[in-house]
């Protein structure tokens, strides 16, 4: 057994003002798509400059705290909806902890809709450019919430199994470093790999959801349930549920797309 590191989540904390690591994750994030995505070879094929960038990052931040609570609200707390109804400043209550990534993702991907809309940029280009980036932020996040003692795995005797603060007595799995690197660290590496080459817009999107769901799903075994949920039909998580959900919107649209353009050689024809 490891010890777990005692990390203060606070960076600082003067008076009321107080700076956290996860919130510096999420800063950290952005920055790095900020800087990364206007670099990749499709941003400059589609005019994503680091200017356009800057304002799509506004809207993606938006996007994202939004979504990722109203998220949380709607996939984790569905029984739970009387209290949030009883106290609605809770539902804006995002310093008390709740964010759930596949409502940030799906609030992301409806601001960015809006941009492209805006501004005349094609959406499943820009998309692919997120895409690629996206994990690094998402494996910072992870970080984020090992530092805070959160989302912790279930009970284990592997070696490097840790007691977490709040997870009783128990030795249990350092889920997020799992998910740090395989959400983050190894998501990321495939992506990179795929936008060093010409692809259809889209294409890393559709990779993004049906890889990020893939990895998501096997690690979701790792890591315990949400209390108020616990198992979904006996042995899924509400987790792997969603990944579930995005990895068949991902063959969805590859099959459509297949289909589209099977159609276009036949008109041909």
């Amino acid at each position: 057994m490891i010890d777990y590191p005692q990390i203060r989540p606070e960076i600082i904390a003067i008076g009321p003002i107080r700076v956290r690591w996860y919130g510096l994750m999420y800063v950290l994030g952005f920055l790095t798509t900020y800087y990364l995505a206007p670099r990749l070879p499709k941003a400059k094929a589609i005019g994503l400059t680091s200017e356009r960038m800057q304002d799509l990052i506004v809207y993606l931040a938006v996007g994202l705290v939004v979504g990722a609570r109203l998220g949380f609200l709607i996939f984790y707390q569905y029984d739970n909806w009387s209290f949030y109804l009883n106290h609605p400043i809770e539902i804006i209550a995002t310093w008390h902890g709740g964010m759930s990534f596949h409502g940030g993702f799906i609030g992301s991907v409806l601001a960015g809709w809006i941009y492209c809309r805006r501004t005349g940029l094609p959406f499943w280009g820009v998309g692919d450019c997120v895409a690629v980036t996206a994990p690094i932020g998402l494996g910072l996040g992870r970080l984020g919430n090992f530092i805070n003692g959160e989302l912790y795995g279930r009970p284990s005797t592997v070696p490097w199994a840790m007691i977490f603060p709040d997870g009783g007595p128990v030795p249990r799995h350092p889920s997020q470093i799992y998910e740090a690197l395989g959400e983050g660290a190894l998501l990321f590496a495939i992506l990179w790999w795929m936008s060093r080459r010409p692809r259809e817009n889209g294409t890393l999107v559709m990779a993004f959801l049906f890889f990020y769901g893939a990895i998501r799903f096997v690690l979701e075994f790792f890591r315990e349930p949400d209390e108020n949920l616990g198992f979904l039909w006996g042995h899924w998580t509400m987790g792997q549920v969603l990944c579930t959900a995005m990895m068949v919107v991902a063959a969805f649209l590859y099959l459509q797309r297949r289909m589209r353009r099977t159609l276009s050689v036949d008109v041909r024809k």
